[in-house]
């Protein structure tokens, strides 16, 4: 039996280049109406959003739980963690493809000296599942304390 299991429709109207796609049917209802384009995901957002940003917002938000996790079972539990995720989208062999997300982390950790900070933070860059979902994408973590 799963843990969770989350759903959402995209229904596309129209041409790639002039389409719009609309979310709907989200397990939540947060994205509901929400809608992305061929634009928004290759030039500017412009209010809308995009495939990638929504696996940015996926692998930040599950990051920061994995490693607040993490820091806790150190007994060592965070402040604060500021999590960013860029997920990047390149040509490769003329095709686009996701080929990297670069997770950044600004914590505050009462009590944790950065070399025992780096060494939790790797731990959770391995038990992060939308980390190992990625696994054929480059990862990089630039993880920090913050005073």
């Amino acid at each position: 039996m799963s843990i969770a299991a989350r759903t959402a429709t995209t229904t596309w109207d129209g041409a790639l280049a002039t389409g719009t796609g609309t979310f709907g049917a989200t397990s939540s209802g947060a994205l509901d109406g929400q809608t992305v384009t061929w634009g928004s995901r290759t030039e500017a957002p412009a209010g809308k959003s995009s495939p990638e940003e929504l696996l940015a917002a996926a692998h930040s938000s599950c990051f920061s739980m994995a490693l607040a996790l993490t820091l806790g079972e150190h007994k060592t539990p965070p402040t604060k963690l500021v999590v960013t995720s860029e997920v990047t989208l390149d040509a490769v062999d003329g095709v686009p493809t996701i080929t990297t997300s670069a997770i950044t982390v600004r914590a505050t950790v009462p009590g944790v000296d950065a070399a025992t900070f780096d060494s939790i933070a790797d731990e959770a860059a391995k038990l992060c599942p939308v980390s190992r979902l990625f696994a054929s994408a480059t990862i990089t973590v630039d993880a920090q304390l913050e005073a």
